[in-house]
């Protein structure tokens, strides 16, 4: 998708991603340096840790245009419907590669240590983060421009969400998600549904920022 790449050419060169990005890639060296431990290792702990960081990293592919820039960019592309997809391509593009990231990590030290990652847990690793990733997607659109213009604001109510549906067990997807993938054989249906909720809600969101652009380009009756 064309507005997809531009939204990603434009972040990379905001660079705003890098403090998201570099807080996660530390957070998963400190949970899987040196003997990663055998599964799940620390996979409960990175996918509910990928939740904020996703939502943090939708906030600033949202924003990474000041509001002007925007309406250029909603003018040329076709229309607020096309931007948005365009953004949530790019979240979920930079969600798949972090959940990626996030599964294979433990698997490398694997070559000098003893403890066996089977596919099904490497599976189950991938849906738990992938889940979260797409739950923290669809947080951040909501919380970012159009629907609240302001950053202060926005970063408060992403918190907010963030803190109180994450520490949620029963809560799907990022609770239920983080449970099923403390369990020894993780518990694959379940991981598999709590994605697609997580997916569900991106693409949500993604319709509800579009609306939200609309409802505030169309002219007031005096």
């Amino acid at each position: 998708m064309i507005v997809a790449r531009y939204v990603l050419a434009d972040l990379l060169r905001s660079q705003r991603f890098i403090v998201p990005v570099f807080v996660y890639v530390a957070t998963l060296g400190v949970l899987f340096g040196g003997d990663p431990g055998p599964a799940p290792a620390g996979w409960p702990a990175s996918a509910l840790i990928l939740y904020p960081v996703s939502a943090w990293l939708a906030i600033t592919t949202a924003n990474s245009e000041d509001p002007v820039a925007r309406l250029v960019t909603v003018a040329a592309a076709g229309g607020p419907a096309v931007v948005a997809r365009g953004v949530l391509a790019a979240c979920l593009l930079a969600d798949v590669v972090l959940a990626a990231a996030s599964a294979i990590r433990p698997v490398i030290p694997i070559v000098t240590h003893v403890y066996p990652y089977p596919a099904i847990a490497l599976l189950g690793g991938g849906l738990a983060h992938l889940a979260t990733a797409t739950a923290g997607t669809a947080v951040g659109l909501l919380c970012a421009r159009p629907v609240i213009e302001r950053v202060g604001w926005s970063l408060l109510a992403a918190v907010t969400v963030v803190v109180v549906t994450g520490v949620t067990p029963w809560l799907p997807p990022v609770g239920t998600a983080v449970k099923a993938i403390e369990t020894v054989p993780p518990d694959l249906p379940a991981l598999a549904v709590d994605a697609a909720i997580g997916l569900a809600m991106a693409v949500v969101a993604s319709l509800l920022s579009a609306a939200s652009t609309m409802a505030r380009r169309t002219p007031r009756p005096r």
